[in-house]
């Protein structure tokens, strides 16, 4: 949550920024996107690291990186110093992007999976929404202290997450790897209702990691450290693994190519385009939409392991394109109409399709792009194949945000948000084709799944199965 403070902080604290340190435009984009860009450092290392020491510590290790940057931006005299410490805490970002849905993932049975997965984003939403409320209240102070003030707070929570985390259990399926698989028994005895069942996912993670089912307690740890996964990923992969590996870096890539970033990075400057006039009012429209990103999310979390996560994912991405072409359109009304005042009716629309975008991303695109990468790896593959994912996703934050204000210079700001809603449909048709289902599914089960092509997947689930009792049933593969 520490690293979304900043996110949510960032927006409102650049306007406090820019008046401050006289920075320009340019530096404005580079200090929103230059965390993504040192986030590749922390996200490429961050899966040979939990590897090696544990996933609980390697969450312990990026909330302590994020600590001394937050603590390096918020005693910034210059500009700088507070790029040095955007660097240092996009280090701590790339790793908690990492390990958290992998932690997540391999911690949860298959039946709640889908929402512990789907927690970070939460926690994303959450601090994003504390970062506005914190601009809302802290910008009462002096210039020189406010967006220090804002910055630095991120401090707290990291703080609190890097000792709290140790008390927390380590991933069952890391601790098989390592040979201890007594300790990986009795974390899975207090994830599953009965003995018997846990003793039987313990099997399955054993055969997963490649050790007999009948190897004991004391089984030595695998060799490699992780060593090879490179070779498997992007070499020699199999059929399942390259298919897994399209739809896994498929979802982050389109993620922030819907403009979420672009949204909450710099709703303050929508929020002005449209109408919406001094700092104040600017502010407070944006803890609305922290509100509604979080009380969407929650929604998500209740419902995507019930319905599943392509009917979520494809109905977000519905409501994505309908409220980008809506907000680009009320913009692009709103920008010509200056120097004149606007129609009321445009203003109201560019507003409402904020929330309603903003709602329509958090029930779907936001948490599930999570959930979804960290679960469909093997176990063999899932640490370093999350680090690629991750890194991707700051890839493509950070060419959002660093570009965003060039962009809608370019071809005006309506315009960019017409191009957005054109990005989102090309998101839908890549996850309709490439990305089956996953709802239920035991981790080590999953490559079994991506075991077939879209085609084969469509037509195995058109195939009538005969079945006991002279009834029919349709084929168990879910497309």
């Amino acid at each position: 949550m520490q690293i979304n403070v900043d996110t949510g902080v960032m927006s409102g604290a650049m306007l406090f920024i820019k008046e401050d340190l006289k920075t320009t435009d340019t530096q404005v984009q580079l200090l929103a996107g230059i965390l993504n860009v040192c986030a590749l450092v922390g996200s490429l290392t961050a899966g040979r690291v939990s590897d090696y020491i544990g996933r609980r510590f390697t969450i312990s290790l990026a909330a302590s990186i994020f600590l001394a940057g937050s603590v390096l931006m918020g005693l910034s005299p210059n500009f700088g110093t507070l790029l040095a410490g955007r660097c240092v805490a996009g280090v701590g970002v790339g790793y908690a992007l990492m390990i958290a849905p992998v932690y997540a993932a391999e911690i949860a049975s298959a039946e709640i999976r889908g929402s512990l997965t789907s927690l970070p984003e939460i926690c994303i939403s959450f601090g994003i929404l504390i970062g506005y409320v914190a601009n809302y209240l802290l910008a009462k102070l002096p210039l020189v202290y406010g967006w220090r003030a804002m910055l630095g707070l991120g401090a707290l929570p990291s703080l609190v997450l890097a000792v709290g985390v140790l008390a927390m259990p380590e991933s069952p399926r890391w601790l098989v790897v390592q040979g201890r698989a007594e300790e990986a028994l009795t974390v899975l005895r207090r994830v599953y209702d009965s003995p018997g069942e846990a003793e039987v996912r313990l099997a399955e993670i054993k055969t997963a990691a490649g050790l007999k089912e009948d190897v004991g307690a004391a089984a030595p740890a695998l060799a490699g450290g992780g060593r090879g996964v490179w070779k498997e990923l992007f070499l020699h992969p199999t059929p399942p693994v390259r298919r897994i590996l399209l739809a896994a870096l498929g979802v982050h890539f389109f993620q922030h190519l819907t403009g979420i970033e672009a949204v909450v990075l710099y709703s303050p400057r929508i929020f002005k385009a449209a109408g919406i006039a001094t700092r104040n009012e600017v502010l407070a429209a944006t803890i609305g939409v922290g509100v509604t990103k979080t009380v969407l999310i929650l929604t998500a979390i209740l419902l995507v392991d019930r319905i599943g996560r392509r009917p979520l994912y494809l109905s977000s991405l519905a409501g994505i394109i309908a409220s980008l072409a809506c907000l680009g359109l009320g913009l692009t009304v709103v920008e010509r109409a200056a120097p004149h005042h606007p129609p009321t009716w445009a203003v109201v629309l560019a507003i409402a399709t904020v929330f309603t975008f903003v709602a329509s991303f958090s029930i779907g695109v936001g948490p599930i792009t999570w959930a979804y990468s960290s679960e469909v790896y093997p176990l063999r593959l899932r640490a370093q194949g999350a680090s690629v994912g991750v890194a991707i996703n700051r890839v493509m934050n950070a060419a959002v945000s660093m570009t965003f204000v060039s962009l809608y210079k370019a071809i005006t700001i309506g315009g960019a948000f017409f191009l957005f809603a054109s990005l989102a449909v090309v998101a839908a048709a890549f996850f309709y084709l490439f990305c089956p289902e996953t709802q239920g599914r035991p981790l080590e089960e999953i490559e079994e799944v991506f075991s077939q092509g879209w085609r084969e997947r469509r037509r195995t689930s058109t195939v009538e199965l005969p079945v006991s009792g002279g009834g029919k049933a349709r084929g168990a593969m879910m497309v």
